[in-house]
């Protein structure tokens, strides 16, 4: 028996080193693939860029012009007849990629090095034709590697301001959390928050924002930034014989540690803070692991004073962010008219009537003259 347990347990082993050893090599395939694309992308990129540099050259010093540029385009489709990028309108987008970071010292000087190269030339020709800065363009590209946008994600946040909106919100974070949490956290954060997928009156709710939110919580996930992981909503804790409700709760997989968001569906108030400033202590006396950073809160409002603001958090120790947040407005009927206006129901009703009306009246005269045919038989 002992025999037969020991055979038992080495076949265990063998199983456990080969199913280690297996996923090994599964992870060394995925990131050689995952290297060999990111070599190909390069290579490519730095074609376009040769090829742009001759033609700009050519352009400026022979004054080649626009039908030449169509020639060459047309006779490298018609000799490399299976490769696609060769078009009248690649070709000047790679013109135009040359001279548009030719004149950026960082993007000449170690052009080899440079995150232009490590995304794919449809996200190029995206920070080419919506971006007009080279600093935007060249923060936009790393931040593309670091997060995997794809195309459509990097269009989105390029639409949305993310540049000029990232690390934008007030916080003590410099005062209330040792370097490098501080700043990373602080980059973490954005002003305003850009909440457009909901459609509010001016006159909404919080519990209306709140519900809204969580009904496209991926959106509201996407515009929270990489590394926020939903908790829960009305998150239920216990100071002493207190109950206390948190708006949301997220847990930062980067920052390691809890996140309160409250939301004030109107301008920003000092004592908006003492609030979230009870909040964060529950969490991190209830919730909090030893291994986790302090939980920061995030304080998200229709408006603020930003100079109310950076006094108010001046005397907070706990960290705290305060940002503005955006929805799209709907208008609103008057107070005094809501209730006294029909129903969609009523109207259609009624348009029915109206629309019966003609039949009614053809109808009710066609009765009327067979009466008075009949009348004048008898």
């Amino acid at each position: 028996m002992k025999k037969k347990s020991n055979i038992k347990s080495s076949d265990n082993l063998v199983l456990k080193n080969y199913v280690q050893f297996l996923e090994h090599i599964k992870e060394d395939i995925l990131q050689t693939q995952l290297r060999a694309a990111q070599s190909v992308t390069k290579e490519l990129i730095l074609l376009y860029w040769r090829i742009g540099k001759v033609l700009s050259d050519k352009t400026q010093s022979e004054g080649w012009g626009a039908k030449i540029v169509e020639k060459f385009a047309h006779d490298l489709g018609t000799a490399f007849p299976g490769i696609t990028g060769f078009s009248r309108t690649n070709i000047y987008r790679m013109i135009a990629f040359y001279e548009a970071y030719s004149i950026c010292p960082t993007a000449v000087g170690q052009i080899e090095h440079n995150p232009l190269l490590n995304i794919p030339w449809g996200h190029n020709a995206v920070l080419l034709e919506k971006l007009q800065k080279n600093e935007q363009r060249l923060w936009y590209a790393q931040q593309s590697i670091e997060n995997g946008w794809s195309r459509s994600v990097l269009t989105m946040w390029i639409e949305s301001d993310l540049y000029k909106r990232q690390g934008k919100a007030i916080t003590n974070f410099k005062a209330a959390l040792p370097k490098p949490n501080s700043d990373l956290a602080e980059q973490t954060l954005k002003d305003p928050y850009n909440f457009d997928f909901l459609s509010m009156s001016k006159e909404a709710m919080e519990q209306e924002i709140e519900h809204g939110l969580m009904a496209h919580i991926q959106k509201f996930l996407l515009e929270l930034g990489q590394g926020f992981s939903f908790v829960g909503r009305q998150q239920h804790l216990m100071a002493g014989t207190k109950d206390l409700y948190v708006d949301m709760l997220f847990y930062h997989l980067q920052l390691r540690c809890f996140v309160v968001v409250e939301l004030k569906a109107r301008e920003f108030e000092a004592k908006d803070l003492a609030q979230i400033n009870l909040y964060l202590a529950a969490v991190d006396n209830l919730l909090k692991h030893p291994s986790d950073q302090p939980t920061i809160g995030l304080l998200l409002c229709q408006s603020k004073d930003n100079v109310m603001a950076e006094w108010a958090l001046s005397g907070m120790n706990k960290p705290i962010g305060i940002a503005n947040y955006t929805t799209k407005l709907v208008e609103s009927l008057p107070k005094k008219f809501k209730g006294k206006l029909p129903t969609i129901e009523e109207i259609e009703a009624e348009l029915k009537k109206q629309k019966d009306i003609p039949a009614l009246e053809e109808k009710v005269a066609k009765k009327a003259k067979i009466k008075k045919v009949s009348k004048k038989k008898k």
